[in-house]
């Protein structure tokens, strides 16, 4: 089975392309990365695997059609990973992340449908659900986003089941919490706060701090997501998630523990517009397939600073 991969130099991405790649689950066919290598995108997250025998790397904008049906090949299963994903950004200009997220997802559809592509799994975010003031949201619950990146993610949501309906594409949506792990761009809150943390700076936070997210180890998210490949369904959805859930200073107060700091002053800065105070995903239907997280959030991210 080939796989075309976008987004595959970013953070998440490349760690399921290294997944795939991997002995451990015996893919035998080529894996095409497609990614234009913004600012979040970075080969050398790739170094692993760029020698191995069934890796491709093209480097290229998922808007541009006739680079992207170049590029796929008949059967191929498309796991698309690319996306303008940082909220703040999107605040500043939400115009790129409309052209990325919403134009290249369809983009991505059309030509899937042309090529004849086996499946297209839409990797998703549990911020189209909006705030979860209580309780857990399922695939089911409608989607109320509150910032232009969120809505941007909603919309290509809506075009891929789109596709699935009128083009009879066998189509999948996976929507998970937030991920943590190496190599993760520094503009996220805990790779910023252990660089803050470890040159002298003041960790910075929105608002009063008490903001709650679910976090999920990006080695269980790329997991997940194979599970979703191999064992889930035409036109379903699949929230991935672990269960773990924190306030922002707690995890600051976690980092500071486990680095040893004490008394270094936190910044709390003027809260984001829009900010959602918590998300908290019911990943049920996904568990049903087999699917179970291998990493204790605690845990890990103290093997995390110790790899730092």
């Amino acid at each position: 089975m080939n796989y075309f991969v976008t987004g595959g130099a970013g953070f998440i991405g490349s760690n399921y392309v290294r997944m795939l790649l991997s002995d451990q689950l015996g893919i035998v066919g080529k894996v095409t990365v497609l990614d234009s290598l913004t600012y979040a995108g970075n080969l050398e997250n790739l170094n692993d695997v760029s020698k191995d025998s069934r890796f491709n790397f093209v480097k290229g904008d998922i808007c541009n059609e006739l680079l992207v049906k170049s590029c796929i090949l008949e059967g191929d299963v498309i796991v698309h990973f690319a996306a303008e994903s940082h909220v703040d950004r999107s605040i500043q200009g939400p115009a790129e992340f409309v052209k990325t997220n919403v134009v290249g997802t369809q983009v991505l559809l059309s030509s899937a449908l042309e090529r004849n592509a086996k499946m297209f799994l839409h990797v998703s975010t549990d911020e189209v659900y909006g705030s979860v003031e209580e309780g857990k949201s399922i695939e089911s619950d409608p989607l109320l986003p509150n910032s232009p990146y969120s809505a941007s993610k909603a919309a290509s949501d809506m075009l891929v089941r789109s596709y699935v309906q009128t083009y009879g594409i066998d189509a999948r949506i996976t929507r998970c919490c937030n991920n943590y792990g190496l190599n993760q761009y520094p503009e996220k809150l805990i790779p910023l706060t252990i660089h803050n943390l470890k040159n002298g700076y003041s960790a910075k936070l929105y608002g009063d701090g008490s903001n709650r997210r679910e976090w999920i180890h990006v080695e269980d998210h790329c997991r997940g997501i194979q599970t979703v490949v191999t064992r889930g369904k035409k036109g379903e959805i699949y929230n991935i998630g672990s269960g773990e859930e924190f306030s922002n200073l707690e995890i600051v107060n976690l980092l500071m523990q486990y680095l040893g700091i004490e008394n270094r002053k936190i910044d709390f800065i003027e809260d984001r517009k829009g900010h959602d105070f918590r998300y908290s995903l019911d990943a049920t239907k996904l568990q049903n397939l087999g699917f179970k997280t291998v990493s204790l959030f605690e845990d890990s991210l103290a093997e995390i600073l110790n790899l730092y």
